[in-house]
Parts: structure tokens; C-alpha cells; sequence
């Protein structure tokens, strides 16, 4: 087995979801910054239905988006973004406030969000992940697995426009009209 500093860890078989490792690959964590992977699930599969969103469609920032700490994108209340460069700036510099963003444009609220996210979990069969937040920032009722991320992953990794975005080195967004060149913080 190999040697890891993590406390969990799991390497599956893409196409039969078979363990291939794990190691406390089935008890519940917190998912920090890896709920992205979800909200960008969620994002995705929601464009033009019921919010009519496409990735054209330009947002005005929330202050709630705008408030928000952590790793960020840099939005400020009142900025012009599209919805495309929300998931760049989602993915490539984990922006807490475009997940936010995301999270309200879709859905209304945060909470409603992390609903159509349970939901989508639920659908994929997860019986051990939770989601309180489109960001991941610390909630004591917001938790997944080993196994399940990695199954959400696998999931997300089939979307071609996911994929497409998580492979990107570098992209430039434009935030009401200035562009702002942002690099992917994932070292893979």
C-alpha cells in the first residue's frame, strides 16, 4: 500500500468504481474546497433549465457573494461577470464568492443550492455526503467520503465542459469589462 500522509484516501477504478486502495475511504469529512467539484455539477446541469442561465448570461454580484471569505475571485457587489467565468474562476482559483455567486444565481439562496446538490447526490446514489454550502467553508453538517468524492469526480470528469475547465493552466475572465488573468490552483 502506498505510503500517505492523508488520514483518507481512495484510488477507484473509473469504469467499475471498484476500490483499488482506500484507506478510511468510508467515514464522513469535511469536503472543504472540493464541493466545488458539486456545485460545478449542479451549475452545469441546470444551464437554461427553469433560470434560463447559459454561459452567456451576465451576472450582477451579490453583496452576499461579495462578503464572502476565503480563497476568492476578487468580486466586488455590483460587478458584471458571465456565468462562464463564475466556473473558471469556481474551479481554476476556488473562488468561495463565485460559488456563492453560482449558488444564488441558479437556485435563489444558498440553501436552495445545497438542495438541488443533496438532490444530485442523492440521485448518484450517495448516502454519505451532505452539503450546506456551494464552497466548502467549514459547516459542521456538510460531509462526504473518500469513496463518494471520488465518485463525484468521476462524474464530474465525464462533462466535457468540466473537464475542459479543470485541464485549463490559465484563463482570462472579464470582470464589467476588465479582463483579469486567473491560474488554475490544482498542481495536477
Amino acid at each position: 500500500a502506498p505510503n500517505l500522509n492523508s488520514k483518507y484516501a481512495v484510488a477507484i477504478d473509473r469504469d467499475s468504481k471498484a476500490i483499488l486502495f482506500g484507506k478510511n475511504e468510508n467515514q464522513k469529512v469535511p469536503m472543504a474546497s472540493t464541493t466545488k467539484i458539486m456545485t460545478a455539477i449542479v451549475l452545469l446541469e441546470s444551464l437554461g433549465i427553469n433560470n434560463n442561465l447559459t454561459l452567456d448570461t451576465e451576472i450582477e454580484v451579490c453583496k452576499q457573494a461579495a462578503s464572502i471569505g476565503g480563497s476568492r475571485l476578487g468580486l466586488k457587489t455590483g460587478d458584471k461577470i458571465s456565468v462562464n467565468d463564475l466556473l473558471y474562476g469556481l474551479m481554476l482559483c476556488s473562488g468561495n464568492d463565485a460559488a456563492t455567486q453560482i449558488a444564488v444565481s441558479v437556485a435563489g439562496s444558498v440553501e436552495e443550492f445545497a438542495n438541488l446538490m443533496n438532490n444530485k447526490a442523492k440521485e448518484l446514489g450517495m448516502e454519505n455526503s451532505r452539503f450546506v454550502t456551494p464552497h466548502g467553508l467549514d459547516n459542521e453538517g456538510h460531509y462526504t467520503t473518500a469513496y463518494e468524492l471520488a465518485l463525484i469526480a468521476d462524474y464530474a470528469l465525464n462533462i466535457e465542459k468540466f473537464s475542459q475547465v479543470v485541464k485549463t493552466k490559465t484563463y482570462t475572465v472579464s470582470i464589467n469589462g476588465n479582463s483579469k488573468t486567473i491560474t488554475n490552483t490544482n498542481e495536477l
